[in-house]
């Protein structure tokens, strides 16, 4: 006859196991990089009250429902957590293997785009609508999917010990391989991602060991390819006037200028500490348009001020910090160049929003990983940190 006592003890022995393997030095919950996770996770939650800031007095965007964005920014949160994890659990090799599944599929809802299914926003024809005010924007999934190709195909002869460096042959196929989702995204037309992705593919072949005249000649390549794209008048007038815009900021401060000048005036009136939470004049009065996705960079810098804006971009660094780490001990090519790749990404995609807000860069309609609104962005930068985890998991115990 058992008793209860030593029913109690049957049952309470595993689950000091199971706590035990979930401590050991090799589980996988000690093999991940909490830093960067908490860094990315204080990022994505703090950046919700910038968003309900900026949105919670405009009814003609939340339906008379003032915590709308703040919900749906904390639920896509939630979903790139969860996204990071699944990525996670799936483990590298199996992520290395599902790799050309990944591309097809990102190519085929970019190919969507450009049917009756895509919708335009903002000037670009590059979003997918669901209903239910659900949409996605598959060019930022491109993103991923050129990291991870090309890390692969960089990466194969490496790490099969075949060869010290990339071959010629290597190198081609990896740029044919960005260069399919790069062309459709440019028919949309989303020059922002272009560019984000033009500086991915040199930051992956410069961490592939790749010769040095290939990103040269990508450098050349690409400004013959944006003089071509200018004279021939492929880029819709409001970008060119972005660009005009950035050149000269008096040439239109009340038309193509005025959401970059607004935004200065915010970060500027914003000073040391900020005019606190909810109480900046520029965000409630909704002088500063797309404040919850392009320019969200303004509401930290009038309602928090420089103290505030320099621990957004603290956190950032944080993140990029433990990347490079990650990059650094990587045990094959692979790892190193996914890590590379997500590294660059999110520090120009970052460099360039903030530098939108400040006037020092042009407009180009991109997110501030992990800060902006918008499901795709969110979803997308935290498979990255699963990604970057996946590769830190395959290090030797005690690195």
């Amino acid at each position: 006859m058992t008793s209860y006592g030593s029913y109690r003890t049957v049952r309470l022995a595993p689950q000091r196991g199971s706590i035990a393997r979930a401590l050991a030095k090799d589980s996988p919950l000690r093999r991940m990089d909490w830093i960067m996770i908490l860094s990315a996770l204080a990022l994505s939650l703090g950046s919700s009250l910038l968003v309900w800031s900026a949105t919670r007095g405009r009814d003609s965007l939340t339906h008379g429902d003032p915590q709308y964005f703040l919900f749906r920014h904390l639920t896509n949160t939630l979903v790139g957590v969860v996204l990071c994890a699944v990525t996670v659990g799936i483990g590298t090799r199996r992520l290395r293997t599902a790799v050309p599944f990944v591309y097809v599929g990102v190519l085929l809802l970019l190919g969507a785009t450009l049917t009756p299914l895509g919708s335009t926003i903002n000037g670009a024809h590059s979003w997918i609508q669901f209903g239910g005010g659900f949409s996605l924007q598959p060019a930022e999934f491109a993103k991923l999917s050129i990291v991870m190709s090309m890390a692969v195909v960089l990466s194969a002869r490496v790490d099969a010990g075949e060869r010290e460096f990339p071959s010629s042959r290597s190198v081609v196929q990896s740029l044919a391989i960005a260069a399919v989702p790069m062309g459709v995204i440019m028919l949309m037309p989303d020059l922002g991602s272009v560019m984000v992705m033009g500086i991915v593919i040199m930051g992956v072949l410069l961490a592939s060991g790749a010769a040095r005249r290939w990103v040269f000649g990508l450098i050349g390549a690409g400004t013959v390819g944006a003089l071509v794209i200018w004279k021939l008048g492929v880029l819709s007038k409001y970008q060119i006037d972005r660009f005009a815009a950035f050149a000269n900021p008096s040439l239109d401060p009340a038309g193509v200028g005025y959401n970059t000048a607004q935004a200065r005036i915010a970060i500027g009136s914003g000073g040391l500490t900020g005019m606190g939470l909810f109480h900046g004049f520029q965000t409630t009065g909704q002088f500063v348009p797309e404040q919850q996705t392009d320019f969200v960079f303004s509401v930290a810098g009038e309602e928090l001020g420089f103290v505030g804006g320099l621990g957004l971009i603290a956190l950032l660094g944080v993140i990029l910090w433990r990347a490079c780490k990650i990059a650094r001990q990587a045990t094959d090519l692979y790892g190193t160049v996914l890590a590379a790749g997500v590294i660059t990404w999110i520090a120009f995609q970052a460099f360039e929003n903030i530098g939108m807000n400040l006037g020092i860069m042009p407009v180009a309609g991109i997110p501030l990983p992990f800060v902006s609104y918008g499901g795709s962005s969110m979803f997308a930068v935290w498979v990255a940190i699963g990604l970057l985890q996946s590769v830190r998991s395959q290090r030797p115990i005690g690195i």
